[in-house]
């Protein structure tokens, strides 16, 4: 059993490992300082892999050129009859209008908690998946030698020496992107999975984890030795707050899967205080090539489980609405025209969805740049108006307090007046 498969099979990965080794000590002086976590301001990153159409999300159906575009999968305009398969979209302000699969989203727009840019995304011109991630998650678009993300730089740049071993998680497997570099972060599959039940038949799970303590031990060389300990000093932290036994809040409805079980647990890492400050999901399928649908269909079943989790997330955290801000993010958008299989293909500009107590929201923030001929990128795309790094610049500074974003964007210098308004100031 080598230290690779035990990690990815516990349910709980150190990142940062060179760190951790030279500094073994770490989650040692950070477990003994949890009295010192508490409430703090958080963000919660959602990452919709595989390019999401948002002309089919928000929906700018006062533009006439959308449903000349997409004769047979524009959503239909709002208060119309629309048809079965083909509901109405939700207007928003006479230009703009949700899908209605995003009808969750509505009250929280109109309480003025949801904020829309549109026309967002990055000037790198490929139209590559992987290229494109990679590039959104370490915040340098076209440079592929970044060696961490813009999360991690965020957290190097605001050390915080009593910070919790629990204060950047990603939910999943292996750590993405944008998590990786210096700063200590945690990879976690599910709280559940690791030191907190059995293995059946009685078993308590105390014997458990000792059992993989004793593995763990045998499988490393000397030098982990300490850093395998912590870890479980670290479990012994989470165990506490007893994950298993988590109640959301009544109106907080998760969907089933792996998407809705990984934003219930950060839900609850939050109100655990356990001194998360930030938080890491994402949900794939958005590569909508063939078939996309209108008001209903493949895109619309995406947006409404997307949807669905995130107002799951909102309800649950109602008293902690000030302290926390949600961020969505998808690699790029779809073309303006449905190709001849009654799809999209890869294209320029996408939207996001930023929630939160904070938010300047009931808005469609960003420059609208029109789907006329000559307005589009390249002939073919919704144009882009809204650099992504400079929405992640606004929310690290105004809601996270970060100060160094020249040391968070590097090579980049975000400036004020190309924020547009998301967070409350």
């Amino acid at each position: 059993m080598d230290r690779r498969y035990f990690l990815k099979n516990s349910g709980i990965a150190l990142a940062s490992l060179g760190v951790a080794m030279n500094s073994p000590s770490f989650l040692a002086r950070t477990l003994a300082q949890t009295n010192h976590t508490g409430r703090r301001k958080t963000l919660i990153v959602i990452f919709q892999r595989g390019a999401m159409d948002s002309l089919n999300s928000v929906i700018p159906f006062g533009e006439s050129a959308y449903y000349q575009l997409r004769p047979n999968i524009a959503v239909a305009r709002p208060k119309s009859d629309g048809q079965p398969n083909n509901p109405a979209a939700i207007d928003l302000d006479g230009y703009f209008a949700l899908s209605p699969a995003l009808a969750s989203f509505k009250p929280i727009y109109d309480a003025g908690q949801l904020a829309i840019v549109h026309a967002v995304g990055s000037h790198d011109t490929t139209r590559s998946h992987f290229d494109a991630q990679d590039y959104m998650e370490a915040g340098t678009p076209g440079v592929k030698s970044t060696t961490d993300g813009w999360l991690n730089r965020y957290l190097q740049a605001k050390p915080d020496p009593k910070a919790s071993p629990f204060r950047a998680v990603a939910m999943g497997p292996n750590l993405p992107r944008t998590l990786q570099g210096k700063a200590p972060s945690l990879a976690m599959n599910n709280l559940n999975d690791f030191g907190i039940r059995g293995a059946g038949g009685g078993q308590s799970a105390a014997v458990v984890q000792g059992g993989f303590e004793a593995m763990y031990e045998q499988s490393v060389n000397q030098a982990l030795r300490g850093t395998g300990h912590e870890t479980f000093e670290a479990v012994k932290l989470l165990k506490r707050i007893n994950p298993s036994q988590y109640q959301p809040a009544s109106d907080a409805n998760y969907p089933r899967g792996k998407y809705g079980d990984s934003l219930k647990q950060i839900a609850q890492l939050i109100k655990s205080d356990i001194g998360l400050e930030v938080a890491f999901a994402d949900i794939g399928g958005w590569d909508t090539h063939a078939n996309e649908g209108a008001g209903q269909g493949q895109l619309a079943n995406r947006l409404l489980e997307f949807s669905q989790g995130i107002t799951a997330l909102h309800n649950d955290l109602k008293d902690r609405r000030d302290d926390v801000v949600i961020l969505t993010m998808t690699e790029f958008g779809r073309t303006a025209k449905e190709n001849g299989n009654r799809g999209t293909d890869h294209g320029h500009a996408s939207c996001m969805f930023v929630l939160g107590g904070n938010v300047n929201g009931g808005k469609v923030l960003g420059k609208w740049p029109g789907l006329q001929s000559s307005q589009l990128y390249e002939g073919r795309d919704l144009a882009i108006t809204t650099d992504f790094r400079d929405v992640f610049a606004e929310v690290a500074m105004r809601h996270l307090g970060a100060t160094n974003l020249n040391l968070v964007f590097p090579g980049y210098q975000p400036k004020n007046s190309n924020f547009r308004g998301i967070i409350r100031s």
